[in-house]
């Protein structure tokens, strides 16, 4: 009875092993070719977020630029203004 056991128990790990490994080279590939492609996919939305934050960043310096030269040009001309009423 015991080594009937052992025997069963013994065939049902190989069973599941069986189960486990029943992927063909094909499968294997078909769902590395997926996966990397999910990767690749992943890589490019990376990339892309990069871009955006790096043209959000320059077209805020550009802006400050922008907001910097007019603030410059209005204290230049409160100057200009002073020094004709002297």
């Amino acid at each position: 009875m015991k080594t009937a056991s052992k025997a069963a128990l013994v065939l049902t790990g190989v069973i599941a092993l069986a189960a486990c490994n029943k992927a063909t080279p094909t499968e294997n590939a078909a769902e590395n070719v997926v996966e990397n492609a999910e990767n690749y996919q992943e890589n490019m939305q990376n990339a892309a977020e990069e871009v955006k934050n790096t043209a959000e960043n320059k077209a805020e310096a550009m802006e400050n630029k922008g907001e910097n030269a007019v603030e410059s040009a209005k204290n230049e001309a409160d100057a200009m203004k002073d020094a004709a009423k002297k």
